[in-house]
């Protein structure tokens, strides 16, 4: 039977959580409240003074045709992102839990990836596919495909894609792999007795009890493709070629920093909060669904 604290007053819980709140008030509420006031207004470059344009910032950007394909390209690399970085963790994980001998080794090998950070990783993999002194490039080069992720906007979509996935894949191996792990193996062995294959068995069981791992790691890498890949970005294209990989996170580091246009690039950020806080709806939706069934 689970215990369960009571405190005699209510002191004692609201200094216990006060830390955490100061921490969430200065480093989200805040900017965020910052964030949306700012988005009302168009100021100079300089920041010596401001003009009020209420939601004009927002129609500016709903009808810009730039910020339009931002939002197609965030979409495809989101996507892509999700989709090979947990295909690869579930992959992964069912190798490493059918592992007998040695398996503690191959799961610390494959987590280490997860301690690199964004930039970091997007600089190794700029490195291997550099242009001139890349050697995935010189092998593609053997192979005669001429590899140029500077001018092909495809191709560097698709180098932007391994590299952030790549750093993904240890997050959502550790998931997949606790996942597999609280799988009755009665259960497995008795459909193994009834003659049926593994991929029978993972289609019809093993996947089946995963889906609450699965759709919570699909809105948490959602949320990475999102908001977390800035670094990766940053290093290899800088949003380019002709903004074929400028993500919405990246749009407004441009128009704000770069620019200097810091109204569009507030109101792009509200915009962003608005589109994480429906996935965190979601999310408590289906987790809250679960629980009750």
């Amino acid at each position: 039977m689970e215990k369960r604290v009571r405190f005699k007053g209510i002191w004692l819980p609201l200094l216990l959580v006060l830390p955490q709140i100061v921490i969430t008030a200065v480093f989200f509420f805040y900017p965020a409240g910052q964030a949306i006031w700012q988005s009302l207004f168009i100021p100079d470059p300089f920041g010596l003074s401001k003009q009020f344009v209420g939601l004009g910032n927002f129609e500016f950007l709903l009808s810009d045709r730039y910020y339009r394909a931002s939002f197609i390209t965030t979409a495809v690399f989101s996507t892509l992102v999700t989709v090979v970085s947990m295909g690869v963790a579930l992959w992964l994980a069912v190798l490493a839990d059918r592992l007998i001998k040695g398996s503690g080794t191959y799961r610390t090998l494959l987590i280490w990836p997860y301690a690199v950070a964004p930039a970091v990783a997007g600089v190794l993999w700029l490195f291997m596919f550099n242009t001139r002194v890349g050697v995935v490039t010189w092998y593609l080069g053997l192979l005669g495909y001429d590899w140029n992720h500077v001018l092909n906007g495809e191709e560097a979509m698709g180098l932007v894609v391994i590299a952030s996935a790549w750093g993904r894949i240890s997050y959502n191996f550790l998931f997949f792999l606790a996942g597999l792990q609280a799988i009755p193996r009665s259960v497995i062995e008795a459909a193994a007795i009834d003659g049926a294959a593994f991929w029978t068995r993972f289609r019809t069981i093993v996947f089946p009890l995963l889906s609450p791992t699965t759709f919570f790691l699909l809105v948490v890498n959602i949320v990475y493709a999102f908001f977390e890949t800035f670094g990766v970005i940053h290093t290899i294209t800088s949003g380019g070629p002709q903004q074929a990989t400028t993500i919405l996170v990246y749009k407004v580091y441009a128009d704000g920093f770069v620019g200097q246009d810091l109204g569009s690039s507030a109101a792009q950020s509200v915009i962003l909060l608005v589109v994480v806080s429906i996935l965190t709806i979601v999310q408590f939706r289906y987790i809250e669904r679960r629980v009750h069934y």
